[in-house]
């Protein structure tokens, strides 16, 4: 039985159809100049490079030129820099005898950007040996244990860090309560972290619940509320591309405005690198059936990914349109038991059912269902796989409750997905 996360399905499917406009360029326009300087990124990056060759001994150096370059990669998507973060705080560690939990924490949250979640984990593991502000230790050891399917050592750490006043436990106790359908009690707790970091006037807490904010919102079909929550987001920086993002899906899922969610679309991959996006325009491409940009979009994606330094960050991406090629489902189903091996989420088994599915073997993908993914998620992409091997096992008095659920999360799948919905 799939629990409900949604809204009662009659109340969003009537607001999904409607012709309602949400957005209007004029509340964002300002926000769609955006020019990234990278000299003025660099100048601090630079000031500490300085620094370390007056002084190559200096470990904090390290450490302040690594949040430097982590700072260009969260601006930019740049991942160089990212892995060049990575490097200085390696040269810390090593320098300091593994003795600083500050240093294996900042890595480990470098590691958690790259999806290198064991590795993650094992320098938790000895922070948390450690004892240096065990609190925040014990917080992303929570965060870890959510991204690899670990959910009693992750609600265990949330038992753990319980104090209903405090920002970092909200946002971790919304996102829990996300994770086991309770969509409305998190957004509940969000909303309060909201008022806590408005209070406190911390500029990046406010960031944070604003932007997640706004994807709960449209999680629950409340488009309006998402919609404000991003130019909230904008408000503060208006560099947010995900919350530009946020912008562009509203007016192609819901508006059905494909130009306009790519005239936003093209804004934001002017300054920042994130492969997905491309795949988004491929998307809104095949929506408005327009082969050549559907085309050009997906050779963006794969020569972006080429790039080595991603590792696994887009693994689940890359078997989804593997799974499509004939020629490479082998390849897809290498990728997705790599997956499993390395992030054994409900999430994680979907890939591997799924490309066993497309390769034709229905068995194998129901098993996995069965096994590692029925009851366990709510995420709507994952409901539509499971419901087409249900389909295709022969359990079709199974599909009909997830396709109610599906036809009240359109808004979340896109419009392109509308058709195979229907055809359940």
């Amino acid at each position: 039985m799939i629990l409900r996360r949604y809204l009662p399905l009659i109340v969003l499917v009537v607001m999904y159809s409607c012709d309602k406009k949400i957005t209007k360029s004029e509340d964002y326009n300002t926000y769609l100049d955006t020019k990234i300087d990278s000299t003025e990124l660099m100048q601090s990056a630079q000031f500490w490079t300085d620094k370390l060759q007056n002084g190559p001994n200096q470990f904090p150096y390290l450490a302040k030129r690594a949040s430097a370059y982590t700072q260009i990669f969260n601006t930019t998507g740049n991942i160089s820099y990212l892995i060049k973060a990575e490097e200085d705080l390696v040269k810390a560690i090593e320098m300091t005898g593994g003795k600083q939990a500050s240093y294996l924490k900042i890595l480990a949250s470098n590691y958690i950007s790259q999806h290198r979640f064991k590795e993650a984990l094992e320098l938790l593991k000895k922070a948390e040996e450690n004892g240096e502000n065990l609190t925040g230790t014990k917080k992303m050891l929570f965060d870890v244990y959510l991204e690899l399917g670990d959910y009693l050592k992750a609600e265990s750490y949330l038992f753990q860090i319980k104090n209903t006043s405090d920002f970092d436990y909200l946002i971790r106790l919304a996102k829990w309560q996300d994770h086991n359908g309770n969509l409305e009690k998190a957004i509940e707790n969000m909303e309060a972290a909201a008022k806590i970091a408005e209070s406190s006037n911390l500029k990046s807490n406010k960031q944070w619940s604003y932007t997640n904010l706004a994807d709960f919102y449209g999680h629950a079909g409340e488009i309006e509320k998402s919609y404000q929550y991003y130019l909230k987001a904008l408000e503060l920086d208006t560099n947010d591309a995900h919350a530009k993002r946020g912008i562009a899906w509203i007016a192609y899922s819901y508006e059905k405005n494909p130009e306009e969610a790519l005239r936003i679309l093209n804004h934001v991959t002017s300054y920042y690198e994130a492969p997905d996006y491309n795949l988004l325009k491929a998307e809104i491409a095949e929506f408005k059936s327009d082969d050549k940009l559907k085309e050009n979009a997906l050779k963006d994606y794969q020569k972006s990914v080429a790039n080595k330094l991603y590792g696994d960050m887009y693994n689940k991406y890359n078997v989804l349109l593997l799974i499509e090629d004939l020629k490479r489902r082998e390849e897809a189903i290498a990728i997705a038991l790599e997956e499993v091996e390395n992030r054994p989420t409900p999430e994680s088994y979907d890939l591997l059912a799924w490309s066993y599915f497309k390769q034709g073997d229905i068995e194998k993908a129901y098993a996995i269902v069965v096994k590692h993914i029925e009851g366990q998620t709510f995420e709507p992409e994952v409901l539509y796989h499971i419901a087409e091997i249900y389909k295709a096992a022969g359990k079709e008095e199974q599909v009909m409750p997830i396709k109610e659920e599906l036809l009240a999360s359109l808004y979340e799948l896109g419009p392109t997905m509308e058709a195979k919905i229907k055809q359940l």
